[in-house]
């Protein structure tokens, strides 16, 4: 009987490092890289400085919104950003900020300075910003003026977040809605990005 048990666990513990092993070995290819971006790392700015930034070259710009707490953030973060081909895009076409939501410490943006509220137990520009629908992550898009265009919630890969940074990063919010721009543009233009 003890040799069962032993033979029994130790299929267990073998069957246990293989799956491990087999989530190790296996990469994500949803959204292909190129040689170009393969090192490519994503440049992050501050609050204070990208409507300056934005006046002398002028770009979008893309706020995470975020909370220490927030497991999916961090997913967001190792996933979605530390992306080579995400990264290369978002430099190129916007300037990138994180924004703790619950920073205590007050934050200058726009002329103006942004306090915590203990009620949200958040800070007023994440108040604004996300309209008071505070959900992590989020991620918020404004253009080269500072104006909020669009507040985007919740968790998204690679794959899911280029057609919406392809959408604000290129002007096309401006003459068409989301749905023309899924349904007639990005089919094209993502074609054009994998090649």
């Amino acid at each position: 009987m003890r040799k069962y048990l032993i033979l029994f666990f130790a299929l267990v513990a073998a069957t246990f490092i293989g799956i491990a092993q087999t989530k190790n070995d296996t990469k994500d290819t949803t959204v292909p890289k190129t040689d170009e971006t393969t090192d490519v790392v994503l440049k992050w700015y501050k609050m204070d400085e990208v409507l300056e930034l934005t006046a002398k070259e002028p770009k979008k710009i893309l706020i995470d919104v975020y909370t220490d707490w927030c497991g999916w953030c961090k997913v967001m973060d190792k996933q979605t950003f530390a992306d080579p081909k995400i990264a290369a895009y978002l430099n190129k076409y916007f300037y990138v900020v994180k924004l703790n939501a619950e920073e205590k410490t007050p934050i200058s943006f726009g002329g103006k300075t942004y306090n915590f509220i203990p009620e949200y137990r958040s800070n007023e520009l994440a108040v604004a910003l996300l309209q008071g629908k505070m959900s992590y992550p989020n991620i918020v898009y404004m253009d080269e003026k500072g104006q909020l265009l669009s507040a985007v919630p919740g968790f998204q890969k690679p794959e899911a977040i280029l057609p919406i940074l392809v959408f604000f990063g290129e002007g096309y919010y401006n003459t068409m809605n989301w749905e023309d721009f899924s349904k007639n543009i990005w089919p094209t233009k993502q074609n054009e990005m994998e090649k």
